[in-house]
């Protein structure tokens, strides 16, 4: 039996909780819903993946493989004004950025878009994109699986690096970054992530560049 004193606590922490349900819907709610969903933003699977991600290992191995690639090769890729068309010069670097990646098979890939500040956001987005899947598609062609590559929703001109609103190569870019690992990988399901991590791989010879392309034209334009 409770003795007075805890009885009175807890009722009136319930009268202070049922005023409080009065003014806000979501305590209230929280009566007739699972645990945890009034704090839920929208992604509330995120936060258990990522919680699952860390206790596995698999969250610090893919954040160790991804310093690892952008330390041992050029993750970047740049693009003349208003064109997704790759020059020599970066099918070269993703000719590198192939030789790593087929040393991992059990490693998937993202490629994001960007571009300079002309033009207007909704075209940069678009041409940050095309940027993003030009490189994905030169990576096929390399014999990477395409399910291994995505090319991300582009950030267009959002995240300059160089601020300035004129037209600056090295904002016209493309980025290849590590993203996780291949789920259906029997490496990755015996959850070997330290034999992915540091395996030592061949460097292969660069390349000479050949052929040449021209730029993309478009009604609109942009950077």
């Amino acid at each position: 039996m409770l003795n007075k004193p805890l009885k009175s606590l807890l009722l009136a922490t319930s009268s202070a909780a049922l005023l409080t349900a009065c003014g806000d819907s979501k305590p209230l709610q929280s009566w007739t819903q699972e645990a945890g969903s009034f704090i839920d933003e929208g992604s509330f699977g995120n936060p258990t993946m990522n919680n699952t991600q860390i206790h596995s290992g698999e969250k610090s191995y893919v954040i160790d493989l991804a310093r690892r690639f952008a330390s041992e090769i050029p993750s970047t890729v740049n693009f003349e004004f208003n064109s997704a068309v790759l020059d020599a010069q970066s099918r070269t670097v993703l000719r590198q950025q192939a030789d790593w990646i087929r040393q991992f098979p059990e490693v998937r890939f993202r490629v994001y878009g960007h571009t300079d500040l002309v033009g207007s956001n909704a075209y940069n987005k678009r041409l940050g994109l095309r940027r993003a899947q030009a490189v994905v598609a030169f990576l096929a062609t390399q014999g990477i699986s395409r399910s291994r590559l995505e090319a991300m929703v582009s950030h267009g001109e959002t995240q300059p690096l160089i601020v300035t609103e004129g037209r600056e190569r090295r904002n016209r870019r493309t980025v290849t970054e590590v993203s996780g690992f291949v789920q259906g990988h029997p490496t990755v399901l015996n959850g070997k992530y330290a034999a992915i991590i540091f395996r030592d791989y061949v460097g292969s010879a660069i390349q000479a560049p050949t052929g040449s392309q021209t730029a993309l034209s478009d009604v609109s334009s942009g950077g």
